[in-house]
C-alpha cells in the first residue's frame, strides 16, 4: 500500500475538486480495518501501488481543501464536492480511508467482495462524469 499524495489528476478539471477517476473511494470507521481490508486485497491479487491508505487527519490536509477551492467562486453544480463533504465529516469522527484503483466493474465488484467483510462507512466509485454508490 502507498503513502497518499494528493496528485493533480486525482483533481476535477473543472473546479478543482477530489476527484480520482478510476478508483474507488471507500472510508472505514476502524483504521485496523481498513489496513486490514487493503492488505487482504494485495493478498487477493490487487498490487500495492494500486492502494492508498488514507488516514482522517491526511484525508482533513489535503482532500477535504479540494471543496473550498472547487466552490470558488460558485458552489460546485455536481455530487463530488458533496463527497468531499461526507468523507470530511467522517474523517473529523476518525474514520479511515483506503483508494483503491478499479478500473472496471469486475475490479470494484472484487473490492466490495473484500469490503464487506468488515463494517465500513461509504464506497464510492470515480468514473467519468460519474460517481457511484458501491
Amino acid at each position: 500500500m502507498k503513502n497518499f499524495v494528493l496528485e493533480p489528476r486525482m483533481r476535477a478539471s473543472f473546479g478543482g475538486a477530489f476527484y480520482p477517476t478510476g478508483y474507488s473511494m471507500v472510508m472505514f470507521p476502524s483504521p485496523e480495518d481498513a489496513s486490514r481490508i487493503g492488505h487482504k486485497l494485495i493478498e487477493n491479487g490487487v498490487s500495492g501501488d494500486e492502494i492508498y491508505l488514507i488516514p482522517a487527519a491526511t484525508i482533513l490536509e489535503e482532500i477535504t481543501p479540494t471543496v473550498r477551492e472547487a466552490d470558488e467562486p460558485l458552489p460546485s453544480a455536481g455530487t463530488d464536492a458533496a463527497t468531499v463533504r461526507a468523507y470530511t465529516k467522517l474523517a473529523r469522527e476518525g474514520h479511515t480511508g483506503l483508494l483503491v484503483r478499479t478500473k472496471n466493474e469486475e475490479a470494484a465488484n472484487h473490492l466490495m467482495e473484500v469490503v464487506r467483510t468488515v463494517p465500513y462507512s461509504i464506497a464510492q466509485r470515480y468514473r467519468t462524469l460519474v460517481i457511484e454508490d458501491l
